[in-house]
């Protein structure tokens, strides 16, 4: 009878509630630890109660929309806080004052549209700054001009249309910049000033169509270099001249039919998915260039008609060409 199962199903449901973790997601760690991860998806509030010697804070993954302008407190030895994959919307001016070692933060995936001016201004030891998949739309000139060892900045995949000149300037220690996978249809002309030891730039997945020939004079420590899945329709001439060490280049799927390359003596290079204009000017200087081509499979000649659909390297290599 149904008075008989009632109890036994009541005494599940109370030990289900008083089990560990339950009454509390996340339980503070022990006294003098020194890491502190938590992603159980329901946790709304920052967690409380962490010991002042903890290093790391990694709350991901979870229902956290808010933090109060007091949630770091009396953490003052905080160097890395991880909070991505969460709800935040908006952060509160103050939150980074308590924690003035921090050198990691990582606010991936979350909802945050904009930040406030001075959410940097006290954090001036910070080397990794990662915002991408949030919904920023415009960058602010206070955001970084108070983070000279920033060493690695992600604004991947937000909103962001334009790159005000010399916004970058103040970081002297940057070494990799994304901003692939955002609206970005040109770079203004000073957009990379300052950024002297830059060795990595992501540009993929925006909808560039054209590039100014200085653009890349700013960045002559650039190694690596990804343009692929813009809108390209020609490339300035000598617009790699500056890029002396220049090791790798993905040009590919853009609508050039004309090539510009580094002076670089080794490059690994991919020009795929663009349609290749196939006579001497782009077959004589892949012949003296000899870079390394990615995806030579996929580079196919568009013109002139009885090259269509041949690849760009057996073109250049073939010795009837008349070039």
């Amino acid at each position: 009878p149904p008075s008989r199962i009632l109890p036994p199903l009541l005494l599940l449901l109370l030990l289900l509630l008083l089990a560990p973790g339950r009454t509390a997601p996340c339980s503070p760690p022990q006294p003098n630890a020194t890491h502190f991860v938590c992603t159980e998806p329901t946790l709304s509030t920052f967690p409380a109660g962490l010991p002042p010697t903890t290093l790391a804070v990694s709350v991901e993954f979870t229902a956290l929309a808010t933090l109060l302008p007091t949630a770091l407190a009396g953490l003052p030895r905080l160097q890395e806080l991880h909070l991505s994959s969460n709800r935040l919307a908006t952060l509160p001016e103050p939150v980074l004052r308590p924690v003035p070692t921090l050198r990691v933060l990582d606010l991936t995936d979350n909802l945050l549209a904009d930040l406030p001016a001075g959410i940097f201004t006290t954090t001036g030891h910070l080397q990794h700054l990662v915002l991408r998949g949030n919904r920023l739309r415009v960058l602010q000139p206070a955001w970084f001009r108070h983070l000279p060892h920033l060493q690695w900045l992600d604004l991947a995949a937000n909103t962001l249309t334009e790159v005000p000149p010399a916004i970058f300037h103040p970081l002297s220690s940057l070494h990799s910049l994304d901003l692939s996978h955002n609206r970005l249809a040109t770079l203004a002309p000073g957009a990379l000033a300052g950024l002297q030891v830059l060795e990595r730039l992501d540009l993929e997945g925006n909808q560039l169509g054209t590039l100014l020939p200085a653009v890349f004079t700013p960045v002559p420590a650039l190694r690596l270099l990804f343009l692929q899945d813009n809108k390209l329709q020609a490339l300035p001439t000598g617009i790699f001249v500056p890029l002396r060490h220049l090791r790798v280049l993905d040009l590919s799927g853009n609508r050039l039919q004309a090539l510009e390359l580094p002076p670089s003596t080794a490059l690994d290079l991919d020009i795929s998915g663009n349609p290749w204009a196939c006579e001497c000017p782009l077959l004589a200087l892949l012949r003296r260039a000899a870079p390394q081509l990615t995806a030579s499979h996929n580079t196919l000649c568009a013109s002139p008609a009885h090259r269509r659909g041949q690849e760009v390297a057996a073109v250049s290599r073939a010795g009837d060409t008349g070039c």
